[in-house]
């Protein structure tokens, strides 16, 4: 049976079967000893997202002792959730990602990680639900998931791509107008300045173009 560990661009978790192309946490344990998700949804302010595979570590079982075990289809989905890249299992990427934050919000250098989680903290949260935003769509970077009709979409080019747990789904123009954004303002500011997220391959299906996964990406869980 599924576990609970599957997050879609709301930042909620689900049980189902698909687990995608990266792994996460939200700084510690929060499940409960019966691997079902307690009443809050992370340990701390420190949401990440992580390769599948690294120095041959291996969580088993899943969801037991030391933290919640999260699973993204894709790293748009995960920035979408509010989670940025590890520092230790995807440095390069981590650096990239401080970098353009950097270069987004003027500052002198990269910030640390805990300075970037403490402003996420607050941008992906209401309470204990998904902060959302408004902003016009057409002016929004590619990686950016917004929300229309209970679904979420990924922009990409003019295209709107249907999420879903499985992956991409068909293609609709980009909207014109305002669009309730589910990615947090710094993320997009970062994905604004440069940052490029992983996709899904569905994504480049959907359009009939390709895309690249880093073959670290296999899956080992």
């Amino acid at each position: 049976m599924p576990l609970p560990n599957r997050v879609d661009p709301f930042g909620s978790i689900a049980a189902v079967p698909e687990r995608g192309l990266f792994l996460g946490n939200r700084g510690g344990r929060f499940h409960r000893d019966d691997r079902t998700i307690g009443p809050r949804p992370w340990a701390s302010k420190q949401w990440i997202c992580c390769v599948l595979s690294f120095k041959d570590r291996r969580r088993s079982p899943l969801m037991g002792r030391g933290y919640t075990e999260l699973f993204f289809l894709d790293e748009v989905t995960a920035l979408a959730a509010g989670h940025r890249p590890c520092f230790e299992c995807r440095r390069a990427d981590a650096t990239r990602f401080a970098a353009a934050w950097a270069r987004a919000k003027g500052l002198s250098e990269p910030p640390k990680a805990p300075e970037m989680d403490a402003v996420l903290h607050g941008e992906r949260l209401e309470g204990r639900g998904k902060r959302t935003w408004r902003a016009e769509a057409r002016g929004l970077p590619d990686g950016v998931a917004v929300a229309m009709g209970g679904d979420a979409y990924a922009l990409r080019g003019d295209a709107m791509l249907r999420w879903s747990y499985a992956g991409y789904g068909t293609p609709r123009q980009r909207l014109s107008g305002e669009a309730d954004v589910l990615t947090p303002p710094s993320i997009v500011a970062v994905l604004r300045a440069g940052f490029a997220p992983v996709w899904h391959e569905s994504a480049g299906d959907a359009l009939g173009v390709g895309t690249i996964n880093p073959s670290s990406l296999k899956r080992v869980f």
